[in-house]
């Protein structure tokens, strides 16, 4: 089985899909634009939820559900958010098909079957949550309200790309309401610092926070903070969000509360919100062109064990071992695969499982037996050694911190090297074509100088960084007087 991939110099998005696909993490479905994620893709997606539910909860969420449908006049009430999301929107208009011509098998809609109001299949679900929020609430004792959700949304996407921007996608969106604006925007900042500490401490990727400037920000917020992450290929991709939402959710569906005071006031609100495409973000910021790399951390399993063997009696006394390291590497909370299939070689597996990003590999042969020794290979430097089983068990433990620092370490080195202070636009452009990456740079504040940015070449302002300092210079497009320098990208 030779992983055979197109290399990343080459064509970096044909490297990406084929990775996706050969790695057994999803493939393109029968209905344009979606995607089937598949098992070994979906134990990763599983992995980001499980740790993302802890945190959610330690910080005082609770998960609920809400309706895939919304009626169309709740979509239409936040102005703003309706616009925002208008062209992306799939709509249910009918209820029912019926049989073609009386033709068994051919089936149309049934024109008399039409929904009385049309049904907005989720984008995002602010409308049918505020709309909800609204008999939830009367009064400052009823508040705050801090509720995720695990859903799928549907957007309907032009051009599409597995885990990256599919039609239909998976994520969570947290939805909570507070009685202040101080508590809201509290809230919002808390978030997008537990989506930076997942990000760089499970998917060992660095980010940047920041804020959204005003034409880049969630349809219907007065603030939006983000994380990005910078691809190997120099693009940025935007990791996660979180949307001070002001009281304009609660002004469009009358949701108030009595204060302390007795006086009746609106709610003040927050979203946010990561998505499948995290697992986008996961392949382009660590594989390579031996397939994928994966962080222990967010790992399906750590450690793969692979058998060699001649004949039954080695086989036997190699599955003795491999199961007593199996348990002994469970005790310690090591998540452990024995691949003893014997309708497939061990150099297939090796491939396999290099493809699979699998971190650490023990191979256990005849030689080893003998020896009391076995072989370790790590994916993220394809280095092998050869250790004692005495001291496997603290080996594999070692390494596998080892591997999850390594790789955000690596990570952190390159979108260092790729952070460039620019001063004026024919150095953003050179910088931009040559280098990719970030580019740090004034800007004037106003939309149309973004704009113009963006179209000369395709770079957005991906954030205003929190930790910006203010620094009198001119903008690197019109020349203007600028405060501050934002941080420029191509994105996905």
């Amino acid at each position: 089985m030779a992983n055979k991939l197109t290399p990343r110099e080459k064509d970096y998005s044909k490297w990406y899909n084929e990775i996706v696909v050969k790695a057994d993490l999803a493939e393109n479905s029968s209905v344009r634009g979606c995607m089937t994620i598949k098992p070994y893709g979906y134990a990763i997606w599983e992995k980001m939820q499980a740790e993302l539910d802890k945190m959610f909860k330690a910080t005082g969420h609770e998960n609920a559900y809400f309706p895939l449908f919304v009626p169309k006049s709740l979509f239409e009430a936040e102005e703003r958010n309706a616009e925002g999301f208008a062209k992306e929107c799939a709509v249910v208009t009918h209820y029912r098909l019926k049989n073609k011509e009386n033709k068994p098998g051919k089936l149309e809609v049934d024109p008399n079957a039409k929904l009385e109001e049309e049904l907005v299949v989720r984008p995002t679900s602010e409308a049918v949550i505020w709309n909800t929020y609204k008999s939830w609430i009367q009064s400052y004792r009823d508040l705050p309200i801090l509720i995720n959700q695990w859903a799928n949304v549907v957007r309907w996407e032009m051009r599409t790309r597995l885990f990256l921007r599919t039609t239909e996608f998976l994520w969570q969106e947290g939805h909570t309401a507070h009685s202040s604006k101080e508590e809201a925007l509290d809230e919002a900042k808390l978030m997008n610092q537990v989506y930076a500490d997942f990000v760089e401490n499970f998917m060992a990727i660095p980010v940047i926070q920041g804020t959204k400037t005003s034409s880049e920000r969630f349809a219907g917020a007065e603030e939006t903070y983000c994380i990005e992450a910078l691809m190997q290929d120099g693009k940025a991709l935007q990791a996660g969000t979180s949307h001070f939402l002001g009281q304009n959710f609660a002004k469009a569906f009358d949701v108030k509360f009595a204060s302390e005071s007795g006086a009746l006031e609106h709610v003040w609100a927050t979203s946010w919100g990561v998505s499948t495409r995290l697992i986008g973000a996961l392949i382009m910021t660590h594989s390579d062109d031996n397939g994928l790399v994966l962080p222990p951390n967010l790992a399906p399993f750590q450690v793969i064990i692979i058998p060699i063997y001649k004949n039954e009696e080695q086989r036997k006394q190699i599955s003795y071992l491999a199961e007593k390291i199996k348990l002994s590497l469970e005790a310690k909370n090591i998540r452990v695969k024995y691949d003893n299939r014997d309708k497939f070689k061990p150099g297939y597996k090796f491939n396999e499982y290099e493809l699979k990003g699998v971190p650490l590999r023990i191979s256990i042969g005849p030689k080893d037996l003998n020896k009391g020794s076995v072989e370790i290979a790590r994916r993220d430097t394809l280095s092998k050694t050869i250790i004692s089983q005495s001291n496997l068990v603290s080996y594999i433990e070692n390494n596998i911190k080892k591997i999850q620092k390594s790789l955000f370490d690596r990570a952190k080195s390159f979108q260092d090297q790729k952070i460039t202070l620019v001063d004026n636009f024919v150095d953003f452009k050179k910088i931009l074509h040559q280098k990719g990456g970030f580019i740090y740079a004034h800007w004037d504040g106003t939309e149309s100088t973004e704009q113009a940015i963006k179209k000369h070449t395709k770079a957005t302002i991906r954030c205003i960084p929190l930790n910006a300092k203010e620094e009198d210079g001119k903008c690197v497009y019109s020349g203007k007087n600028s405060k501050r320098r934002v941080l420029f990208a191509k994105s996905y």
